[in-house]
């Protein structure tokens, strides 16, 4: 018993330094955060297999994408693995947009969504790494 709570209260200590962390990569690069208040909207409602919110916002999101190859990226971030993930992104967002103007089809738009989820979650874990605790 004594150690499922030691191992329960070690999970939450990680799960709140990830949520910690990833805060201080958003309040660094305004961009980045203005990029995932938009994913988030979109990206969470389509697990569910809800599209609607997607397809109502893939152009704001390619242009939340691509404000971040514009926007000034904080130094410590400026690697160029994460600087490659950011083009990444855009370049799949730009394929999201595609998918839904082109009236793709829902399993196309469900992957694509994932892996530009999958990118943003990458850049963030990037940052976090960089950091300078």
């Amino acid at each position: 018993m004594m150690k499922t709570i030691k191992t329960l209260a070690l999970i939450a200590v990680f799960l709140v330094a990830g949520k910690i962390n990833a805060q201080s990569v958003t309040e660094k690069w305004p961009a980045i955060k203005a990029f995932h208040e938009v994913m988030s909207r979109t990206f969470h409602p389509s697990e569910n297999g809800d599209l609607k919110p997607l397809r109502a916002e893939s152009q704001l999101l390619f242009d939340r994408a691509m404000d971040l190859t514009k926007s000034e990226v904080p130094k410590e971030f400026q690697t160029k693995a994460i600087m490659e993930s950011v083009q990444r992104l855009q370049e799949k967002t730009r394929e999201v947009n595609k998918l839904v103007v082109g009236k793709g089809p829902d399993d196309s738009l469900t992957r694509a969504i994932g892996e530009a989820h999958d990118i943003f979650h990458e850049i963030v874990g990037m940052c976090s790494k960089t950091e300078k605790h």
